[in-house]
C-alpha cells in the first residue's frame, strides 16, 4: 500500500527572539502559517525495514534524514507500547520546498510521516502526544502536526491557534544560499532587538483579540539582520525584490527564503513574472504561493 501525501511549507509572519536559554537554544514568539508550496511524499507501509530516498542532492538518503528519524521514533514507541514486532516502511520524497530556506520543509516531512503512521495504525496517539513526539525531532515539527495558523512560543512548541488570518498571496524567493540556523542564532545582536518588544506585544494583543486586521502591519523578523550580516546575498536579494515589487519584503525563519505579500493573485503573478524575467539566468528560484486554509 503506497500513500501519497502533500507536506506543506510554512512562513513566519513575525518572529521575535525573546531570550537566550541556558540549554543554548532561544525562546521565540512567532506568528506562523502554512502555505501551499509542498513536497510530495510517497509512503509504503508494512516493509521489513525503514528506507528513504529524496530527489534533492542536499537531502540525505539515510537515517540522518529527519523523516527517517520520525518513522523510527514512532515505530519504536508503537511496537514497545503495543508489544508488537517492529515493521518498517519506505519513504520517497519529491522535493519542491527549498532545503535550508527557513520554510520548514524537513520538519513538515517529519510531521507528515508521524501523522501518516498514526493514521495507518488507527490513531494510537492523540495530537498532543504526536506533537510531543515531534518536538524531540525539531522545534517546528509540532506546528505542522498542530495544523493551524498559530502563535508559537518557547522554542516553538507552545502553540496558540489564531482564528482570524486574512488570506494572502505571496511571491517567494530562494536566493540560492543555504543559511545555517545555528550560525544565524549565534550571530544575533540583542542590542538591536531590545526596542522591538513593544511592537511584539502590540501584535499579540491584536491577534489574540481576534479582530480584523492587516497582517502586513505587524510583520517583522529579528533574525533577518543576523542572517544578512552572515550572508550578503540575502540582503542584496531582499533590496532588489523591494525595488522591483515596490513593497516590503521579509525573510522567513532563520533564512534564507524571502517573501512579499499581495492581496490579489493577479498582482502577485505580475510581481512573480517581473522577478522571473530579471533573474531567469541566476541561481535564485521563485515560487508563486498563497496561505493554506483547507487545514
Amino acid at each position: 500500500m503506497i500513500k501519497k501525501i502533500q507536506s506543506f511549507a510554512k512562513i513566519n509572519l513575525f518572529l521575535y527572539v525573546t531570550s537566550r536559554r541556558k540549554d543554548g537554544y532561544h525562546n521565540l514568539c512567532s506568528l506562523m502559517t502554512q502555505i501551499d508550496l509542498y513536497d510530495d511524499l510517497y509512503i509504503e507501509f508494512s516493509k521489513k525495514n525503514i528506507s528513504i530516498t529524496c530527489d534533492h542532492p542536499d537531502v540525505p538518503n539515510d537515517e540522518s534524514n529527519i523523516a527517517y528519524k520520525a518513522a523510527d521514533l514512532f515505530l519504536n514507541c508503537f511496537t514497545k507500547n503495543e508489544r508488537k514486532e517492529k515493521n518498517g516502511l519506505s519513504i520517497k520524497i519529491i522535493k519542491k520546498i527549498p532545503p535550508g530556506g527557513g520554510l520548514g520543509g524537513g520538519s513538515s516531512n517529519a510531521a507528515a510521516v508521524l501523522t501518516s503512521l498514526n493514521n495507518y495504525h488507527k490513531n494510537p496517539y492523540s495530537k498532543s502526544q504526536l506533537m510531543k513526539m515531534g518536538l524531540s525531532l525539531g522545534a517546528d515539527v509540532p506546528f505542522f502536526i498542530f495544523n493551524s495558523p498559530a502563535i508559537a512560543r518557547g522554542v516553538g512548541e507552545k502553540l496558540e491557534k489564531i482564528e482570524i488570518l486574512k488570506p494572502y498571496h505571496l511571491v517567494l524567493c530562494d536566493p540560492g544560499v543555504h543559511a545555517s540556523t545555528a550560525k544565524v542564532y549565534k550571530n544575533i545582536d540583542f542590542k538591536l532587538t531590545t526596542n522591538q518588544k513593544y511592537n511584539m506585544n502590540t501584535a499579540l494583543s491584536v491577534l489574540l483579540r481576534g479582530v480584523d486586521f492587516d497582517v502586513r502591519d505587524i510583520m517583522h523578523n529579528e533574525l533577518e539582520e543576523s542572517a544578512c550580516r552572515l550572508y550578503p546575498e540575502i540582503r542584496e536579494t531582499k533590496e532588489e525584490m523591494e525595488l522591483l515589487l515596490e513593497r516590503k519584503v521579509f525573510m522567513t525563519g532563520s533564512g534564507s527564503s524571502l517573501f512579499a505579500l499581495f492581496t490579489e493573485h493577479e498582482n502577485a503573478n505580475k510581481g512573480y513574472e517581473k522577478l522571473l524575467s530579471k533573474w531567469n539566468k541566476s541561481k535564485k528560484k521563485l515560487f508563486l504561493s498563497s496561505f493554506k486554509y483547507d487545514l
